[in-house]
């Protein structure tokens, strides 16, 4: 009998986190996810992130209360900073854009939330949904940060052994979408929007743009309620 193994997921109530859970599972992986609320203005992606771990089969689901607003101030954090909208495609993700809805430090911080409980449980497996490609050009959504953070967790532990999965951090927004539709997961319960009206999609911003993009590249439909729907 093969041995089931214990992995710590990363979950936002995101698309790209989704994805990376049902990829877990499907490697065999008893998956704990956690999802942290770290000050986030919304909470329409906490409740997104208690429908997929249910749905998705997540063994455990914890969320964790975390305020980085005194710390971390970005569009997503802060009611005085605006969330950029109607940006053009190429400006998205363009080499040295870092955009206002960067958290600084998030991935760090949640990574080493996830570490943490995973050397209580005895796991060694993390999996997060970080993306480089179709994505906002978030530092610490680089391939070089996962290896990084990896290579500190070795160290940082009392046994090291650690891994750190980003099945995601080389897929264009389509394949991740056309590799969740066919482990069946149902995008309609995953919410992406950084500024949600009345828990609709604003249609406007980086994250919408993305992953409405996705979508039609994957020839998906496109279960998002958007504002203008």
């Amino acid at each position: 009998m093969t041995e089931v193994r214990d992995a710590v997921v990363l979950l936002s109530g995101g698309l790209d986190s989704t994805t990376a859970l049902a990829m877990a599972r499907r490697d065999g992986f008893a998956c704990h996810a956690l999802t942290v609320k770290y000050g986030q203005l919304h909470d329409v992606e906490i409740t997104a992130a208690r429908t997929v771990a249910s749905a998705l089969g997540a063994v455990e689901h914890r969320v964790l209360e975390l305020d980085l607003r005194p710390l971390a101030r970005s569009a997503l954090t802060s009611p005085d900073i605006a969330v950029p909208k109607d940006r053009p495609a190429t400006e998205i993700g363009a080499p040295g854009d870092v955009p206002a809805t960067y958290v600084p430090a998030r991935n760090t911080v949640l990574l080493a939330l996830a570490l943490a409980w995973a050397e209580s449980l005895g796991a060694r497996d993390l999996f997060v949904g970080v993306n480089v490609l179709d994505a906002s050009g978030y530092p610490d959504c680089r391939p070089e940060f996962v290896r990084a953070f990896e290579a500190l967790a070795q160290v940082a532990t009392r046994a090291g052994g650690f891994r750190v999965h980003a099945p995601l951090i080389e897929l264009t927004k389509a394949e991740i979408i056309r590799a969740g539709t066919a482990l069946g997961v149902d995008y309609g319960l995953t919410h992406s929007c950084y500024d949600p009206v009345d828990g609709a999609a604003c249609g406007r911003c980086d994250a919408c743009h993305l992953r409405r993009k996705g979508f039609i590249e994957a020839g998906v439909p496109d279960p998002t309620r958007y504002v203008s729907s």
